[in-house]
């Protein structure tokens, strides 16, 4: 007994007599699998992608296995002076912003339509998940047929409200447009699970307090406000950082509609850095590029959790 326990009267870390460290060394047993898999195919490569960024390293350097030549920050002033980083910096916020912010306007009004059980909604709840399921590359195929000039759905329709007056309108092939394009089709794949989520939030408030604010005289807005949204705060902020990053990393959609034209008007980071890699065969830049990249992710998940967090305090 004097063996196994310490002169401060406590057991040490091997002894496993305690039922406490017991749990403790099982909980750890069941982790270390989960551990050893993102240390291996995440952090490693993450930390070799960033080592990357900070060295010349080509198709010859691959080819024939030699270490890339470290060049300081050589890469990012190349893509800095050019201007290719802060374009698709530019263009990544947009694109993020708006598909984030209409996702989830266009989810949480499907969602409280959902709420209200209409006729079919059980059909309706699966009927809106086909977009969801759908691969991105798919979808990206799917949306470029009916972004097709001249014979695509949405050139038939402008043809039609505008009498026949523009017959050679290319979405994708316009500079102004070809963003919009991506957006709605990303929307079409992404609303789906984000009402889904929602709408699982909704079905969590209690219906006692709905009703009886009803009884008080609060309407329907006044409901949502205070009492809805309120409870689904941390479904809210789930979904929306998922929807973040799922945008952040887009990268199928734009590959299948645009490739990053016209004039790189839809060259967002994730286009950039596989241009930059596999196009013009420089790993360094496109690691570089993808550095920046996940740091801007982070950065933009974190300062929404914080202030999300704020919010609810």
């Amino acid at each position: 007994m004097r063996s196994s326990i310490s002169a401060a009267g406590r057991r040490p870390f091997w002894d496993l007599r305690s039922r406490k460290r017991q749990d403790l060394l099982f909980c750890l047993c069941l982790l270390l699998p989960a551990v050893v898999l993102c240390v291996a195919f995440i952090l490693i490569p993450i930390v070799d992608s960033v080592a990357m960024s900070f060295t010349t390293y080509k198709i010859a350097n691959l080819t024939k296995n030699r270490p890339g030549e470290w060049n300081d920050f050589a890469n990012y002033t190349r893509l800095w002076k050019a201007g290719k980083l802060q374009s698709a910096i530019g263009i990544t916020a947009r694109f993020v912003g708006i598909t984030v912010a209409l996702t989830f306007v266009v989810g949480m009004t499907l969602a409280l339509i959902l709420n209200t059980q209409p006729r079919g909604a059980r059909f309706l709840r699966s009927v809106m998940m086909i977009p969801w399921v759908i691969p991105t590359v798919i979808a990206g195929l799917l949306w470029a047929w009916i972004y097709a000039n001249p014979y695509g759905l949405v050139q038939y329709l402008v043809s039609v409200f505008t009498g026949g007056r523009v017959t050679d309108f290319g979405m994708l092939n316009i500079k102004g447009t070809a963003l919009w394009g991506v957006i709605i089709a990303g929307l079409w794949k992404q609303v789906p699970l984000m009402t889904l989520l929602l709408l699982a939030g909704m079905q969590n408030v209690p219906d006692d307090l709905l009703e009886a604010a009803e009884i008080d005289g609060a309407g329907y807005l006044t409901r949502l406000i205070h009492i809805l949204i309120p409870y689904m705060r941390s479904v809210i902020a789930v979904s929306v950082s998922m929807c973040i990053i799922e945008n952040f990393k887009q990268y199928p959609l734009f590959a299948t509609l645009t490739n990053g034209g016209p004039v790189g008007a839809t060259t967002t980071l994730a286009v950039l850095s596989y241009d930059e890699a596999f196009v013009n065969n420089n790993y360094g830049s496109g690691a570089a590029v993808t550095t920046v990249w996940l740091l801007v992710m982070v950065v933009v998940v974190l300062l929404f959790n914080l202030v999300f967090r704020r919010e609810k305090d």
